[in-house]
This record gives C-alpha cells, sequence and structure tokens, in this order.
C-alpha cells in the first residue's frame, strides 16, 4: 500500500472490529486455542449474510473496511459474558476457546456492555506445545522476535486471516469457507522467518497503536493444498 494510500484511509472515520474472548479465572483457554478461534472469528463475520450485500451489517463492515483494520480484543466471564451474549454478533468456538465478534463500531463508540470490558488480563498459556498443522490447514505464521499479549496475538491472527482472504481468489475462497475456515497459528522458527516475510505472502503489519513498534511485522499468511491459486513455502 503506498503512502497515499495509507493517508488516505487516516482521514476516513475510523472504525474498530470488537472481539471479547471468554476467560473464566478456573478454566482459561490455552492460547494458541484462543488465536486460532480468534482468527475464525473474524472470517466467521466477513462472510456472514449480515455483511453482505444489503445485510444489516454490510455498511459497518465497509466503513470498517475503508479505513484502517483496526481489531480489539478484550476479555470477559462470568456475568460479562452473559451480557456480551446478547449484543449482535456470532460467538465462534475452538477446542476449548470462546470468542464473539460484534460488527464494527466507530473507534470511541463502544457499546456500554463492551466498553467496560478489560483489554488488558489476556495473559493466556499453552499448557502443552501445539501439534503438528492439521493437514489441510492455513497457517498464520507467528513473529518468533515479538512479545504481544494474548490479546495482541489474537488480533494480529485476526488481520493475517483478513489478508488471506482478500488475496484468495474466489475458488479458494469457497473452498475454505466450505471446509469450515480449516487454519492453524504457529509460532515460525527464526531461521524460516526472514524467508516467509519475502516469500510474497500476505505479510502482517503492525501500525504501532499498542505493545509493539510501527511497522512491526507480526504474521506472515500461508495457504494449504485447498488453494490452488496460492503461493506456498515448506513448513518452517
Amino acid at each position: 500500500m503506498s503512502s497515499n494510500e495509507t493517508d488516505l484511509r487516516d482521514e476516513k472515520p475510523q472504525f474498530v472490529l470488537p472481539l471479547v474472548v471468554r476467560i473464566e479465572r478456573d478454566a482459561p483457554p490455552a492460547r494458541t486455542d484462543a488465536l486460532e478461534t480468534a482468527a475464525r472469528a473474524v472470517l466467521e463475520i466477513l462472510t456472514d449474510d449480515r455483511s453482505l450485500g444489503e445485510g444489516e451489517w454490510a455498511q459497518a463492515i465497509t466503513d470498517w473496511q475503508d479505513a484502517r483494520i483496526r481489531k480489539v480484543v478484550r476479555r470477559a466471564r462470568g456475568a460479562e459474558w452473559r451480557r456480551a451474549n446478547t449484543l449482535p454478533g456470532i460467538t465462534v468456538t475452538g477446542t476449548e476457546a470462546e470468542v464473539r465478534v460484534f460488527p464494527p463500531v466507530p473507534l470511541d463508540g463502544w457499546p456500554k456492555e463492551l466498553a467496560k470490558l478489560q483489554v488488558s488480563g489476556t495473559d493466556l498459556d499453552d499448557p502443552t506445545a501445539p501439534g503438528p498443522v492439521p493437514e489441510g490447514a492455513a497457517v498464520l505464521w507467528m513473529n518468533p522476535e515479538l512479545d504481544m499479549s494474548a490479546g495482541k496475538a489474537m488480533a494480529q491472527a485476526g488481520h493475517g486471516a483478513q489478508l488471506l482472504w482478500w488475496a484468495m481468489d474466489e475458488a479458494d475462497r469457497k473452498a475454505w469457507q466450505e471446509a469450515g475456515f480449516p487454519l492453524a497459528v504457529r509460532t515460525a522458527t527464526a531461521e524460516a522467518w526472514p524467508t516467509l516475510t519475502t516469500s510474497g505472502l500476505p505479510v502482517v503489519r503492525d501500525a504501532g497503536f499498542t505493545e509493539i513498534a510501527p511497522g512491526s511485522c507480526t504474521v506472515v499468511s500461508e495457504g494449504s493444498a485447498l488453494f490452488a491459486s496460492r503461493l506456498r513455502l515448506p513448513r518452517a
């Protein structure tokens, strides 16, 4: 994207895509499960009938995508989670993780039920190392050199899934959607990361609003065997 295009996006009204992850004190989800569920949640709202054509969310989705593609992840538990589920949105479940995604809202216009939720406190761990990438899954490769909170990483995984969706042709989009958006989030090896970032695959470069420096490469999105038109690299 050129600097002029970036400037034009910055001049437009700014919107944010809210995501809420359920984190109960006694049963937090695994970090990778939460990242993968957030990425699929973004894809689900992009392809929902309410986001397309004359759907009730379509204008909000268009306005959001015309400006910077901002996503913010907040956490909820108990009554907070139940209140969040009363608002229009889509709840996506992973192995244990639950993430609810909502239609975009103005940057300073969050619904009160969501505005009260905390951004901090989304520190999650993987009790065991993630297993092999499932056959047929796209992979969102995380930068091995960046230390991000789970909430920040969830937003970056969502960006990566969205960039991959934009990069696909219609046949690949249909195949991925019909398969249920199979994807995996994995941290690249230090040796593989430079090759991934220069491969021509979609790369997420963060705007630097929180946690990390502007322009940092956070995610590289790699298609799978499902996507015949996508450039693929050997697994790291």
